[in-house]
């Protein structure tokens, strides 16, 4: 099972990763070589990095508006490696790299012939993530146990409470995603890394014949009701060939295209949007002649934080931030009528950016 690992900027510059796994001959690499304009022939062994631009239209417009010197998109930041096995995830060998991920992306093979059941390939995941996990939590409770015996501890017997809480989640065969933690708790499990604690997302790539109507493809591959309701869990259909095909036509043409499928928008850029949801990320635009960009933060960011996603100084020296929703930028036709209208707004550090804002930030430096 090869993985790809995506990273995008998050709260105060942390780097928010997402780590795409897949058997071989699924399209995770063919998905890899869209995101990022390369060409590599899926089997190949060595690991690959690239860099991949996250299509907002919110920017677009934004960038229409103002016809800026340049406009910079939200990036993702892909490793595509081939090191990574079933039998190496079971064994507990050469994942550090899936460890060290907030999220993770399982693609799914639903075309050709002789596919397996996509219902049948999650599980057996499931499986091997509980597994690990299993075989982790066991040590450091036999761990705990010894340091126990040594000399007791509030922390310590916290600890040992919550491993066996985890051990007997894992031991019903659930995922530790679906254990409701305190923050405390979370906090406390972060060193850990459990990989069946991390939000996933399954992709079913399908066959072109099947991509008119990708919007069932769950429930025709059996797997909806599987993933229904479940915490930090989410299912999306794509088709990789007809992504190639998207990719490679004229920009005017592609509406036309996807229209011609009953799409509205390529399935690269609903697969970004879920992985911000599994991440809890959200996007705020900086606008204006010299640029428009995107700058990417987990949702519930205060404006001083986001100010430092920007510039260190700008949370250094912040005073106030300027702040209008994108949409309501471009009906007023520009900053000055929407002050007019009351639509751009004065906000202090603390005030939560939401997703779609456009933010200037008043500074004392």
């Amino acid at each position: 099972m090869g993985a790809a690992r995506l990273e995008i900027g998050g709260k105060n510059g942390k780097n928010m990763q997402t780590g795409i796994i897949g058997l071989p001959q699924t399209g995770k690499t063919t998905l890899f070589n869209l995101l990022t304009g390369r060409t590599q022939p899926e089997g190949r062994r060595e690991d690959r990095v690239g860099i991949a631009a996250i299509p907002d239209r919110r920017l677009e417009r934004l960038a229409h508006h103002y016809q800026p010197r340049k406009a910079t998109p939200a990036t993702l930041e892909l490793i595509d490696l081939a090191a990574l096995t079933p039998a190496a995830l079971r064994a507990g060998t050469g994942i550090q790299a899936l460890r060290e991920v907030d999220a993770l992306v399982h693609v799914i093979r639903a075309f050709g012939e002789d596919n397996r059941p996509a219902a049948e390939e999650i599980r057996e995941l499931e499986f091997d993530l509980i597994f690990n996990d299993l075989t982790q939590i066991e040590k450091r409770r036999d761990r705990v146990q010894l340091d126990l015996k040594k000399q007791k501890s509030p922390a310590l017997e916290q600890e040992a409470a919550l491993l066996a809480r985890l051990q007997a989640q894992l031991e019903a065969e659930k995922p530790l995603r679906e254990l409701e933690l305190t923050a405390e708790e979370e906090k406390r499990l972060r060193g850990f890394q459990f990989l069946s604690r991390k939000p996933i997302l399954y992709v079913l790539n399908l066959d072109e014949a099947e991509a008119a109507e990708m919007g069932h493809a769950l429930e025709r591959h059996q797997i909806q009701l599987l993933l229904e309701a479940k915490p930090r869990t989410r299912g999306l259909a794509l088709c990789a060939l007809l992504e190639a095909e998207i990719a490679s036509l004229p920009e005017p043409e592609r509406l036309e295209f996807l229209a011609g499928y009953g799409l509205q928008e390529p399935g690269l850029v609903r697969l970004a949007r879920v992985v911000y949801d599994l991440l809890g990320l959200i996007s705020f635009f900086t606008a204006g002649e010299d640029e428009c960009r995107a700058w990417t933060i987990t949702r519930g960011t205060r404006a001083l934080d986001a100010a430092g996603v920007i510039h260190t100084d700008l949370a250094h020296h912040f005073i106030r931030a300027e702040v209008i929703d994108w949409q309501r930028l471009l009906e007023a036709g520009s900053e000055a009528a929407a002050r007019e209208r009351g639509w751009l707004r004065l906000e202090g550090k603390d005030y939560i950016v939401q997703d779609g804002d456009v933010m200037h930030i008043r500074h004392s430096g």
